[in-house]
């Protein structure tokens, strides 16, 4: 891959210095993300309510609505929430410092004055406390610096998920971001069935894992490091073979992490090298490898 330079691939803050924000946006795309849930036709393995980074921010792209469509975008360049029609209609206001229950009032509003009528499950899933978005006054936080600087790391770590997708003519997922558990993730399948997942994500029905972890897969994402201490790229395979933890990973910062359960590799390692494409690359191909060796995948006819 062609290096690219480091002043691509930003700095982030310091997680304490922005995990406000990053918890207030989290809560916000939340509620975003559920709207693509209650209108967009399910896809499996929850692909159908994922985020996409686009060269402005992150949007729900197309969602079907009474016979036409609108989408949703963060704009974190001008900073603001968007809604736009396929019927040439929009609304949009101020991504700013605000409370989530605000943002909720706000965003149903302009939905409202769309035509577009929004039935969701009022509260965060995948998170500890689950606060109901009418009611979180709690996290009410919004730098611009910082979560500029995020989705900047989004596009650029976007941009080498989708590389690394190509490489794979098996079922593979798109480059998404899970508002969930606010990561961008990029999975592959052996096209085998996978044992029943044990579920236990907090505020998560055991069965919402069990759709996405149905069939074998080498999963690989980022995200800004909550419960962790600094963003991170990670790595894991479902079901795990013998000898996966043991495996030799690369670039040299990657290590499997015990309490996690998975590889990681901290965004800092990626950012400051020499070529951050190809140390990210051969993060996501060196675990993949460990996944699919281990497990006997048929390489041969999933790989291009």
């Amino acid at each position: 891959m062609k290096p690219t330079t480091i002043k691509a691939w930003p700095e982030l803050p310091a997680l304490e210095d922005w995990q406000d924000t990053l918890a207030t946006v989290h809560m916000w795309s939340q509620i975003v993300g559920k709207t693509r849930l209650a209108f967009a036709p399910p896809i499996n393995h929850w692909w159908g309510i994922a985020l996409y980074v686009t060269p402005s921010g992150l949007t729900t792209s197309a969602i079907p609505h009474a016979g036409s469509s609108f989408a949703v975008e963060f704009d974190f360049v001008d900073h603001r929430l968007k809604i736009e029609t396929s019927e040439g209609t929009s609304e949009s206001f101020a991504l700013e410092p605000m409370t989530v229950a605000d943002f909720y009032k706000k965003y149903t509003a302009a939905l409202d004055r769309l035509g577009i009528d929004l039935s969701i499950l009022a509260r965060p899933v995948e998170v500890e406390e689950a606060i109901r978005f009418e009611e979180d006054t709690v996290h009410d936080s919004y730098d611009r610096e910082a979560i500029s600087r995020f989705w900047q790391a989004l596009v650029q770590i976007d941009r080498v998920f989708n590389e690394f997708r190509s490489r794979f003519i098996g079922k593979v997922s798109p480059s998404h971001f899970f508002w969930g558990a606010f990561d961008l993730a990029v999975t592959r399948f052996s096209g085998r069935t996978a044992p029943k997942h044990p579920g236990g994500a907090p505020n998560c029905a055991d069965w919402v894992m069990e759709d996405a972890y149905s069939h074998e897969v080498s999963s690989a994402g980022f995200w800004a490091g909550p419960g962790f201490g600094e963003a991170a790229f990670y790595s894991y395979a479902y079901p795990e073979p013998d000898g996966y933890r043991e495996f030799a990973v690369r670039p040299a910062d990657a290590y499997f992490n015990n309490d996690l359960g998975e590889f990681v590799l901290p965004y800092a390692s990626v950012q400051g090298s020499e070529d951050p494409d190809s140390a990210l690359m051969d993060f996501l191909q060196s675990t993949y490898d460990a996944a699919a060796d281990l497990a006997h995948w048929d390489r041969e006819a999933l790989e291009k």
